[in-house]
């Protein structure tokens, strides 16, 4: 789940396709790669303390924990959670910027310990374009943009097109873009549908875009799936996850 524009909803993105994903009996990881740590803090079963080891640890060549020493049990069985705590992901991040060859593609490898025991790995970016989102991409099958109908939404796409196609020059040459995910969309509204139109006609949308609606951040604050919530309209949108999970795993085939 990639966007260098923060705010656009690609923590509770993910942490929605998990559950789908365990709707429909897949195991699925889900990786907190957002040194805000959001994501560890709705999908984890519980809290996780600050001292503890997390992704930092698995990337950082000061200390390169093994994966699967730092997942942690997510909130519903069928879910594993790499944690984020405290400030340590940002300190790496930084740390990255400065490592030799290799620092691309330490969560690839770091992945690879565990593929044997996930159908769906899912991955938390965080709102910028720096060696984290990288490290991601080149570990990825495939990328779901996610972003709003919104004109300062939008206008980040070019770069973040722009950093995916260095990835696959330079890193991973079968990497897809499984298309674009419209968070929040403002159906009856003029400028939300203009710029819908603008996204349709230029990339791959998820249909139907994703209602701007206060039950999809509600139940992940909640800490409980769309379908658990017990309204309406959370099932509508738990069962609009259920169709873009579909497609993502095709798209990563």
């Amino acid at each position: 789940m990639c966007n260098q524009k923060g705010g656009v909803g690609k923590t509770t993105t993910t942490y929605h396709l998990a559950r789908a994903g365990v709707r429909a009996g897949r195991r699925v990881l889900v990786v907190d790669l957002d040194p805000q740590g959001t994501l560890t803090t709705i999908a984890a079963r519980e809290e996780v303390p600050e001292d503890s080891i997390g992704v930092a640890d698995v990337l950082s060549a000061r200390t390169r924990e093994p994966l699967t020493d730092v997942l942690v049990p997510g909130t519903w069985d069928g879910l594993d959670v790499a944690p984020t705590v405290g400030e340590t992901l940002g300190v790496v991040r930084d740390e990255l910027v400065v490592t030799g060859a290799g620092r691309e593609s330490r969560l690839r490898d770091a992945l690879a310990t565990v593929a044997d025991r996930y159908d769906l790995v899912l991955v938390d970016c965080p709102p910028s374009l720096d060696q984290l989102t990288i490290n991601a991409l080149v570990a990825a099958d495939a990328v779901l943009i996610v972003t709003q109908s919104k004109q300062a939404s939008i206008n980040g796409l070019v770069k973040l097109h722009e950093t995916i196609d260095a990835v696959r020059r330079n890193y991973r040459a079968d990497l897809t873009i499984a298309g674009v995910l419209v968070n929040q969309h403002e159906q009856n509204t003029v400028s939300g549908q203009s710029w819908l139109e603008e996204l349709r006609a230029a990339m791959t949308i998820l249909e139907p875009p994703m209602p701007k609606a206060v039950v999809f951040s509600d139940a992940a604050e909640a800490s409980v799936g769309l379908d658990e919530y017990g309204s309406r309209v959370a099932n509508r949108l738990a069962e609009t996850f259920d169709s873009y999970l579909t497609h993502l795993e095709e798209a990563a085939r």
